[in-house]
């Protein structure tokens, strides 16, 4: 089912909801027809259960990334690193499936709105725990408001995602250096 669903996943990136077709799915994830609707009921739910196998992937990438790191600052920096990287070549063309579903569907679909929120919410909470690290280890200084700089720091990943679906070169060190002035 994980292959399954790592193929939908892969076609809703690429396509977004709308796009994406049933005759679609059943090509990608090599399932018939009846199999898809025996597993999942219908498009919408094979879209979330996409949505829940991305995040969980995804979250477990930017994690690992942080584990490389010696302290909070270095742990931040890791996590910038890894969201360029996953921005870049055709990953950063498939796009983030979090950020297309705020785009495509949060307005009109309040249970995907709820799970984009919650990923975002978790994503940021996860950042603003770097950040305490990194003011516990003396590693960012205390006067940094480690709430705001994480909602900023999000903003700065999911538009890295934004940046690299619209296929535009990405300068990774250059821009994760001037995003790291935000924790001096």
């Amino acid at each position: 089912m994980d292959t399954a669903l790592d193929r939908a996943v892969r076609v809703f990136r690429e396509r977004g909801y709308h796009a994406t077709s049933i005759g679609d799915l059943t090509a990608a994830m090599r399932l018939a027809t009846g199999s898809i609707y025996k597993a999942f009921r219908d498009k919408h739910a094979v879209f979330l259960a996409a949505f829940e196998r991305y995040t969980a992937l995804r979250q477990e990438q930017t994690r690992s990334a942080a584990r490389r790191g010696t302290n909070g600052r270095d742990r931040i920096h890791n996590v910038l690193l890894s969201y360029v990287a996953q921005s870049q070549g055709a990953e950063g063309r498939r796009g983030c499936l979090v950020v297309g579903s705020a785009v495509e569907l949060s307005a009109v679909d309040s249970v995907v709105a709820a799970r984009v929120g919650a990923q975002l919410k978790t994503n940021e909470d996860f950042i603003a725990g770097l950040i305490r690290e990194g003011q516990a280890d003396g590693s960012i200084p205390g006067h940094v408001a480690a709430d705001d700089t994480a909602r900023l720091v999000i903003c700065i990943t999911q538009g890295l995602r934004v940046v690299g679906k619209a296929r535009l070169p990405l300068d990774g060190t250059r821009l994760v250096g001037v995003a790291m002035k935000l924790l001096a």
